[in-house]
């Protein structure tokens, strides 16, 4: 329940991997292309891979937007196309606004090697953790207190971990406060298929083009980048695939030289255009993928409130925000709030789709055992019994080292 795996529709690609031999089999009209794809490629990316994929993203955006595969960068997974964009955007020392909670493994993609700083922008569950203008005024404040050049804010959207999707409200505010501070925007999307509930899901392209900014404000244009990558969206996350999209080509040019270090292999790129190629497949995947990401949270949700726990509301990922519950004796694997940064503490994230169903209702009952022992004992949802509150020194270090262990960059890999 810790690990943002989307194990719900391998047999979809399965079944098609069966029905297309010639694919996985490195093969064109039954014969070999081994040779040509063993030997050295063009390190840009194949040209078939790159357009089929700028399709299938504007696909998942409902075709509101279109990508030009020439402002396109191949990356080994969204990690190192996270790190590969703040390496082109932020000399050391410079600071990234980021809005909390966030994803634990930033802390490695954005600042282990780049030395950029991370400054949190807080945001609360009284309005369902939506970034604030407010909000993002007094994180820009805080970075000039302590003598930090903000030179951009980086977003998920949908959110990890929180599993919604941003307003348009929300973008517009954003937009607007880039302008204001001649800063860039980053947005991290590896989850823009996972949408399986209203809102429906807006990238920032679409919000950028709503506003006209390519004509009427092309700097903020040009300052403007996605992330994204095949790890969720397909389940793939081995294959690293990821990409990065701006439309400065100051940014692709530097990108694509970086992009050296960190190289999609060619078999790789071969199987996944001819997949992707297949639009009776993917519009069926990403439909099927869809309804089961569904169903499978609300099995969830159903098991927490019989449980007594509820979680936040939330239409995409992989995940839900679990809300003010000590799980720690439960024996279940979740993300601490405190990993994410959260502002708010008693927050855990709640991974659903890396699961069986029958694994999932073994932790339903789990949970709903704890919560009726909990009850008989008079701990009912955050409130700590005297009992708890006398427990051994011995206990009381074991669970500080799980915390710390959730929060330690040990885990961040296995919390992606």
């Amino acid at each position: 329940m810790g690990l943002a795996e989307n194990q719900l529709s391998f047999d979809l690609v399965e079944s098609w991997l069966r029905k297309n031999p010639d694919a996985m089999g490195l093969k064109k009209d039954g014969e070999s292309v081994f040779r040509e794809l063993a030997l050295f490629q063009d390190y840009h990316g194949l040209p078939a891979f790159k357009n089929e994929l700028v399709e299938y993203m504007a696909k998942i955006r409902g075709n509101k937007v279109t990508f030009d595969p020439n402002n396109l960068v191949l990356a080994a997974g969204a990690t190192s196309a996270n790190e590969t964009l703040i390496f082109c955007l932020f000399d050391p020392g410079q600071a990234i606004l980021l809005p909390t909670p966030y994803y634990p493994g930033f802390n490695r993609d954005l600042k282990w090697r780049t030395g950029v700083e991370i400054v949190p922008v807080h945001c609360w569950s009284s309005n369902g953790f939506r970034i604030k203008m407010s909000a993002l005024e007094d994180a820009y404040q805080s970075a000039q207190t302590l003598n930090l050049k903000v030179k951009g804010v980086l977003i998920t959207n949908p959110s990890n971990p929180l599993g919604t999707t941003m307003t348009r409200e929300e973008l517009n505010h954003l937009i607007t406060f880039a302008i204001a501070k001649n800063i860039h925007i980053i947005s991290d999307e590896v989850f823009a298929g996972t949408v399986f509930d209203s809102p429906g899901f807006i990238s920032i392209i679409e919000a950028a083009m709503d506003r006209r900014l390519e004509n009427e404000n092309p700097d903020l244009w040009n300052r403007i980048h996605i992330v994204y990558s095949l790890s969720k969206d397909l389940g793939l996350p081995g294959f690293r695939v990821g990409m990065i999209y701006s439309n400065n080509e100051t940014v692709v040019s530097a990108a694509t030289r970086m992009s050296s270090f960190g190289l999609v292999s060619s078999q790789t790129q071969y199987l996944l255009s001819n997949m992707l190629a297949n639009k009776k497949f993917t519009s069926k995947y990403m439909k099927e993928n869809q309804k089961r990401l569904k169903r499978k949270r609300e099995m969830l949700v159903s098991g927490l409130r019989t449980s007594g726990m509820e979680c936040l509301k939330s239409n995409a990922g992989l995940f839900c925000w679990l809300w003010k519950t000590i799980l720690y004796e439960v024996g279940l694997n979740m993300t601490a709030g405190e990993s994410c940064h959260c502002s708010e503490p008693g927050w855990f994230r709640v991974c659903f789709a890396s699961m069986s169903q029958a694994t999932l209702q073994i932790a339903m009952r789990r949970l709903r055992d704890f919560s009726e022992r909990s009850s008989c004992s008079g701990r009912i949802g955050n409130k700590i019994s005297s009992q708890q509150q006398n427990m051994s020194s011995l206990r009381r270090k074991l669970l500080s080292n799980w915390v710390h262990k959730l929060s330690s960059s040990e885990c961040d890999e296995q919390h992606r």
